[in-house]
């Protein structure tokens, strides 16, 4: 019985010796993973450094891959590429942080952030839109990408005898001085009735020819001949479907302190959310329609989180107000200061103005499945019916569509604009002026037919 029971415990030992042996392997092992690890990311972060190089993407690729996937690491190129594919859709998509990160800036402060993943796409995508300090013409265009081709601009320049988009803000400011101010006041906006050009649709069918002639798509994103198909934009109907005596659309401000080069401190008719108001008061007054402008401040603390804060104000304004069909999102652009927005029409210096869409997707890694818009292809025809009014009827007034990698809160309904009006160094008269072919515009496309692309 005493045998019996020391050879128990004896065997009972010799278990917990081999359990703390075990212990003391995996302690071991993880130990080792974890010296290879700081070292695959010290070799890694030191290569970047002397390639000049500063991508979390080849930090994941190689980190992830060389030591906790490494038979990812003896594939084919081919083989390596798709499942790099793979790890893409499953880590950067699903963890969006990542994916901000590699598409920030370089100068941007990536230390500084410590929001939630999906916070840091909104701020990105704040962000995104407000770097607009370079012409389209002057942007560096991905692969995927079109040059633009700015015959047909400087056509429509001429055609109304304009020259004032790419002359120097000093010749321009000393053009209008000898103009005759009282005259220039007394001059009043007439609608033109009939087009003063008209598009020849069967030579813009193929998407080359489509973009050149009205998109500017940045390096950021990439669009595509699904998305932009000349038969598809103008065959969407866009048509006001109810009736004034309920809401029909609504204007707001995303960033509501943009203001202009004589704006008056602490005068807000004279900044972004005053030129919403005109707009309100012309579809209003002028054209019967039922419009809510809402003067809500969203970027009082930072324009960065601008469209995050302004999302619950729209959804319950919407929620209020469920025959509401048109959603416009005023604002202006930041220009340098020796390229003015402005040109001549019918005797008076307008702001040009240009629409601007969001796609949910990136040049770099696809669909932003988190920034869905179900109303991509709507919002996009809605823009480009705007686009051919303008240049049939207003030939110069608008620039090109630009079209960028978020969403910009265009998702809310089928008719969402975001117009960029003027910039910060045009004249609030000149911002003014330009409401008025704006509102027609607008109400071309809101009661017209469908156009024949045959």
């Amino acid at each position: 019985m005493g045998v019996s029971m020391k050879k128990g415990r004896l065997f009972d030992g010799e278990i917990h010796i081999g359990r703390g042996i075990l212990r003391i392997l995996l302690i071991i092992l993880c130990v080792m993973a974890g010296i290879a690890f700081l070292q695959e990311l010290y070799q890694s972060a030191k290569a970047q450094e002397e390639e000049g190089e500063h991508r979390l993407q080849t930090w994941l690729e190689q980190s992830v891959q060389n030591i906790w996937l490494p038979g990812l690491s003896v594939l084919q190129p081919e083989q390596r590429k798709a499942d790099y594919n793979l790890m893409d859709r499953l880590v950067l998509e699903n963890m969006p942080v990542f994916l901000y990160s590699m598409e920030q800036p370089e100068e941007y402060d990536k230390e500084s952030v410590k929001e939630s993943d999906y916070a840091q796409l909104l701020l990105l995508e704040g962000t995104d839109e407000n770097r607009k300090d370079i012409a389209e013409g002057s942007l560096e265009y991905g692969e995927d990408a079109i040059h633009l081709d700015k015959s047909l601009e400087e056509a429509f320049l001429a055609e109304n005898g304009l020259a004032g988009e790419n002359r120097p803000a000093v010749e321009e400011e000393e053009a209008m001085e000898d103009v005759d101010q009282q005259s220039q006041q007394e001059l009043v906006f007439h609608e033109v009735e009939e087009p003063v050009y008209r598009y020849q649709w069967e030579n813009l069918k193929d998407y080359t020819e489509l973009v050149k002639a009205f998109y500017a798509i940045d390096s950021t994103t990439v669009a595509g001949a699904e998305l932009l198909n000349t038969e598809k934009l103008l065959s969407k109907d866009m048509r006001m479907q109810g009736g004034s005596d309920e809401p029909q659309i609504l204007i707001y401000h995303t960033h509501s302190q943009e203001a202009f080069k004589d704006s008056i401190p602490g005068d807000e008719s004279t900044t972004i959310v005053g030129a919403g108001e005109k707009l309100a008061q012309l579809l209003r007054e002028k054209y019967g329609y039922n419009v809510i402008h809402s003067t809500e401040h969203f970027d009082d603390e930072s324009r960065d989180y601008a469209y995050s804060n302004s999302l619950p104000a729209l959804e319950q304004i919407l929620a209020e107000n469920p025959s509401i069909e048109v959603i416009i999102d005023l604002h202006r652009d930041a220009m340098p200061e020796d390229r003015r927005l402005v040109v001549d029409l019918q005797g008076k210096p307008t702001a040009q103005f240009m629409f601007f869409n969001g796609l949910s997707r990136t040049a770099r890694s696809g669909e932003i499945e988190s920034l869905e818009n179900p109303y991509l292809d709507d919002n996009l025809a809605f823009s480009f019916q705007m686009q051919t009014a303008s240049n049939e009827y207003y030939p110069g007034v608008a620039r090109r569509i630009y079209l960028k990698a978020y969403r910009y809160n265009l998702h809310l309904r089928p008719k969402s604009l975001l117009i960029e009006l003027g910039a910060q160094n045009n004249t609030v008269e000149e911002i003014m002026n330009a409401i008025d072919p704006l509102a027609h515009i607008i109400h071309l496309v809101l009661v017209g037919e469908e156009p024949d692309v045959d």
